[in-house]
């Protein structure tokens, strides 16, 4: 009896023959050189360029796979999105929420992408990279506690956050704390907690069938009517219309140099 031929073995095997075919794909040997534009370009928020880089890459897949290109572009959105969840640890993003975001990807990509509509997944792909990255991206106040206070709400904006627990955290005053960070980024810091707790229910309405009522619970606002008023101050729109409405685009405050600016 023949020896089974190892895992080494067969993937040496199939790498050689690789070599031997790929002179005949014009254009692969570009592929990384695009990846790397394209991270570039995600890390750095350019939404646009990034769409265009990706479907760059998509060409370069069905120049190589031809008939199967459907099922290698679903294989790369799932490793491109584990790239972009260690580009969140990078950013200090809790190691659970890195995890959970590389695992929520790649269910919407192996569950939720039809064939035909792969090119609008790819977009909205880009889509929410880029404003996951920007919620997580470091801030970068001349006031390093400003800046740790900052991360420390997004790290732990559902839980019941006030000044008072903040300030205890880092072991400040509570005037001490609402002073500097209102000197800094522009804002009060309650003001912050609520623009925060605003963005990000946003993906909750949108994404989830979870009630009005529970995603106001989540994000301690202290009633829904609270939550409502709040939400439309900032988007604009109640938080139904928000859900029910698909063409309202989602809403951010960006942070730039030393002051927050509404994107």
């Amino acid at each position: 009896m023949q020896p089974q031929q190892s895992i080494a073995g067969t993937i040496s095997k199939r790498y050689f023959q690789e070599i031997d075919n790929i002179n005949q794909y014009d254009g692969v040997e570009d592929f990384f050189a695009v990846e790397s534009r394209l991270l570039f370009e995600i890390y750095h928020l350019e939404e646009t360029k990034a769409k265009q880089s990706l479907r760059a890459l998509i060409d370069i897949l069905s120049t190589r796979f031809g008939k199967q290109m459907i099922k290698a572009v679903r294989q790369y959105f799932v490793v491109l999105s584990s790239i972009i969840a260690r580009k969140l640890l990078d950013n200090q993003v809790p190691p659970k929420k890195a995890f959970a975001f590389n695992l929520a990807c790649t269910d919407m990509i192996e569950n939720k992408m039809k064939d035909a509509e792969f090119l609008q997944f790819a977009d909205d792909l880009i889509e929410f990279y880029v404003y996951f990255i920007a919620d997580r991206k470091q801030p970068t106040f001349s006031h390093q506690t400003v800046n740790k206070v900052i991360m420390f709400i997004n790290d732990e904006l559902e839980t019941d956050l006030t000044v008072e627990s903040i300030a205890s955290n880092f072991q400040i005053s509570t005037s001490h704390l609402s002073r500097i960070f209102r000197e800094h980024v522009g804002i009060t810091l309650v003001e912050y907690l609520n623009v925060r707790r605003v963005e990000e229910s946003q993906y909750y309405l949108r994404h989830t069938n979870k009630s009005i009522t529970s995603i106001s619970d989540q994000f301690h606002f202290c009633n829904q009517s609270y939550f409502t008023r709040i939400f439309k101050k900032y988007t604009g729109v109640t938080p139904k219309h928000f859900r029910d409405e698909l063409h309202h685009n989602f809403y951010r405050f960006e942070m730039i140099g030393n002051q927050l600016e509404k994107a």
